[in-house]
């Protein structure tokens, strides 16, 4: 019998698998996550992004080159430090962001629209709660 822990980690990988499965960008997982992070951090250096996507600063740095090849993102010096650089969002990356969260969003609703009203609030509060899980650091 699987514990409350196990069922958990089980059905949120399986939800984020599904999730996944209604991209359409040759985008990896990770890159839209960066691009995510990009999005809300607004103008960034690769250590903030690095942090806030809790990886290392050479893995976050790999991806932000991708990004950059592909003009997702662009790049420019730290007005205060010569030494960093600052990410950005381009036009791009903002527009292939949101067509991918509007897919999943939209396959998501789809979903949701089954339960009834009661499933849905038991599910609002549970979101709340997979939020608190997932930035705690305890």
């Amino acid at each position: 019998m699987p514990t409350d822990s196990q069922r958990l980690a089980q059905a949120v990988a399986r939800l984020n698998r599904r999730l996944r499965q209604e991209r359409q960008s040759d985008l990896t997982a990770t890159q839209l996550s960066v691009l995510g992070s990009v999005r809300v951090l607004g103008p960034a250096t690769p250590s903030q992004i690095a942090a806030r996507e809790r990886v290392s600063q050479p893995s976050v740095t790999r991806t932000i080159k991708c990004l950059l090849d592909d003009a997702y993102i662009t790049k420019t010096p730290h007005p205060d430090d010569g030494r960093q650089v600052l990410v950005a969002m381009s036009d791009l990356g903002e527009k292939v962001l949101e067509q991918e969260r509007q897919r999943r969003d939209l396959w998501l609703d789809r979903r949701l629209s089954t339960l009834s009203a009661d499933e849905r609030t038991r599910l609002r509060d549970a979101t709340d709660l997979l939020v608190r899980l997932a930035e705690d650091d305890a």
